[in-house]
């Protein structure tokens, strides 16, 4: 395994998270006479139960407004939603107002133009309510820092304490021209985040095992730009990343890091909707931490920087 320490000045950010705190961390790479040969040997990934997909993946504010509704029967829909809302989820109403605000192009208008049927709007709220699907995986999107970031079922979605990362990378000297590699990168939006304060020699290689989200992350990495900063590439941790062996100013990651055996407690919207591939850090939570940890060597340059999130203990 890797040997790694603090560098000179640990930036350390603990911020409150949904299911579990997590734990960020900077560390500095100490170069090796020579690199781990398991790191090339992944953690068997562990398959999601299969997830109804959506008839239509496309974020519901980029969708077209073609289908007109007249305002009665949109008031009349909102009303049934409403009826829906437990005296328990009073949030649900504002989810419902941001609900229309994705799918509704004029709301004064009559008929109001929608981006989905209202069958389909109704059947997206019915869901969230009743099957707790993340409001996030209803409307198709988060908002996260300053990007509204495209998510689906299948990708993680980007949590407000995972933000700390980029703030971290941000303090590293030299960052802007260094080539960085985003692993496990979901939905892309660390990727993106740091691409964008990159300057013009700056690179991230965004990988992923999941195809669902190598391609929610190049929807991401075009709708912000920044093609020409970002670079995905499909498979396993440090499998695509051959051709930059020893060249990486830093490697990021937001790797699965819930305790198997805590799996089966989180949050209904967690638990059951979000992919176990990107929550299951195995017995301790540590697997694929770990499994970082040992290829490190073999892809940063010396001197070179681990910035990652994980449980706190």
């Amino acid at each position: 395994m890797a040997t790694l320490s603090l560098s000179s000045r640990p930036l350390t950010f603990l911020r409150p998270n949904r299911t579990k705190p997590p734990l960020h961390r900077l560390l500095r790479h100490k170069p090796l006479a020579s690199s781990s040969a398991s790191a090339l040997t992944p953690p068997t990934p562990r398959a999601d139960p299969s997830s109804t997909p959506d008839p239509d993946p496309t974020p519901l504010f980029l969708r077209s407004a073609s289908h007109p509704v007249p305002a009665a029967a949109l008031a009349s829909f909102r009303r049934r939603a409403a009826a829906l809302v437990p005296p328990s989820a009073p949030h649900l109403h504002r989810h419902l107002r941001w609900l229309l605000a994705d799918a509704t192009a004029d709301p004064s208008s009559d008929p109001a133009l929608l981006r989905a049927p209202l069958d389909d709007l109704e059947a997206m709220w019915t869901r969230h309510v009743r099957e707790r699907r993340p409001f996030q995986y209803v409307v198709g999107n988060e908002h996260w820092r300053d990007l509204v970031v495209a998510v689906r079922e299948g990708v993680l979605i980007p949590r407000p304490e995972t933000e700390a990362v980029v703030d971290m990378i941000r303090k590293v000297e030299g960052f802007a021209d260094g080539r960085w590699a985003d692993l496990g990168t979901g939905s892309g939006a660390i990727a993106v985040a740091v691409a964008r304060e990159l300057g013009h020699e700056g690179r991230v290689f965004a990988v992923d095992v999941s195809e669902v989200a190598v391609e929610v992350a190049t929807l991401n990495v075009q709708r912000y730009g920044v093609q020409g900063k970002v670079e995905i590439r499909h498979g396993s941790w440090f499998e695509p990343l051959e051709d930059v062996k020893g060249k990486l100013m830093g490697v990021i990651s937001n790797p699965p890091y819930i305790p198997t055996d805590d799996l089966p407690g989180l949050q209904p919207e967690v638990g059951w909707h979000e992919p176990k591939l990107a929550l299951d850090g195995g017995k301790e939570g540590l697997e694929h931490l770990l499994h970082l940890c040992e290829g490190l060597s073999s892809v940063l340059k010396p001197g070179g920087f681990f910035v990652f999130e994980a449980l706190a203990i």
